[in-house]
């Protein structure tokens, strides 16, 4: 009696040690965040809405995160990692902290194009071309291979050449035009340079719109921004320059993303698929383009943003962009050897 009583115990025991995984799970997720948008506080509500699955949040620049993460180890609390651009999904994959996630919904709703196995795009941005017409003619500036022709010499203006944003459109280069016309690309366009690169891509718009250069590359939502704002400078700045799609007749205009992957080492796992598979929903792919000005990755997702509305539709190029990931590397060494800092 006294051995079946113990026996007992031990399974009671050993079947609660089992259950607690899964009861957390379904209480909480832990979430590391390079995503700084207020915007996003609403898509995090209303996921705890929905699951009744508590938050916890840490948010902080990819790489302080990344190297949080690689700290922790086996033993770190995060259940999710997020960021912005293909190229920081792409390092934060080369570490191997992401865990391949099956899942039907994310496959049906995501396009293969924008998702891989580890990770998840969730929103695009555009990599757009903006442009003074009293400096430039649109002609001039219909492609990005254009920005580096020598007619636009002293007139071009662009954020750091060792931005994300900017590493990824060179990676892009690479995978279309090959290494070396995207060096020559490089070149060219530090060549035409009106002043050394500085400040983000609202800078660039702005500068444009003075007549400080005559043409800039900037992501969409930035300028979706600017043109929703109800302040008089702002729709000053909007009103003195015309925007490009680039490469339409090519292989279409470049677009950034903002994705997210499981870690292998989550602690709740159950928790975290339910959120990658959240973030694809209509309602929060509404908060991604409503909200933040980023356009949604599921097509039956509803757009109510006069901005983006605006903008049109356009080509936006098809690449897969695990493909795109893969050239990250070798876009930051052509742009530091063309001077492109």
């Amino acid at each position: 009696m006294m051995l079946k009583k113990a026996l007992l115990s031990t399974l009671l025991a050993t079947l609660g040690a089992a259950a607690l995984p899964a009861t957390a799970a379904d209480t909480e997720l832990n979430l590391y965040s390079a995503r700084h948008y207020q915007t996003d506080e609403a898509l995090y509500a209303d996921f705890t809405k929905q699951t009744g699955i508590k938050i916890n949040r840490i948010e902080a620049k990819e790489d302080e995160l990344l190297e949080r993460i690689r700290n922790e180890g086996a033993n770190s609390p995060a259940d999710v990692f997020v960021t912005v651009d293909a190229s920081r999904l792409a390092k934060a994959d080369e570490l191997g902290i992401f865990a391949p996630v099956k899942s039907r919904l994310l496959e049906e709703r995501i396009p293969a194009h924008l998702r891989t196995q580890d990770w998840f795009s969730y929103s695009t941005r555009a990599r757009l071309i903006v442009f003074n017409p009293e400096l430039v003619k649109a002609e001039q500036v219909q492609t990005y291979e254009q920005l580096a022709d020598p007619s636009l010499k002293g007139k071009v203006c662009t954020r750091s050449g060792s931005h994300p944003y900017n590493l990824s459109l060179g990676a892009a280069l690479i995978r279309h035009n090959g290494t070396a016309q995207a060096e020559e690309w490089a070149r060219g366009l530090v060549a035409n340079f009106a002043r050394a690169p500085k400040g983000g891509d609202t800078d660039q718009i702005k500068a444009v719109a003075a007549g400080e250069c005559g043409v800039a590359i900037a992501n969409s939502y930035y300028l979706a921004r600017l043109m929703n704002s109800d302040k008089r400078e702002d729709q000053a700045v909007t009103a003195r320059i015309k925007v490009v799609w680039p490469n339409q007749q090519s292989w279409g205009t470049h677009i950034n993303i903002s994705g997210a992957g499981m870690l292998k080492t989550a602690p709740h796992k159950e928790a975290a698929v339910k959120f990658l598979e959240y973030l694809a929903s209509d309602q929060a792919q509404a908060y991604f383009a409503n909200g933040n000005n980023e356009w949604p990755v599921v097509a039956s997702a509803k757009v109510d943003n006069p901005a983006l509305t605006k903008l049109g539709p356009f080509k936006a190029d098809a690449m897969p962009i695990g493909e795109l990931a893969k050239t990250v590397a070798d876009a930051q060494r052509i742009f530091d050897r063309a001077g492109f800092r």
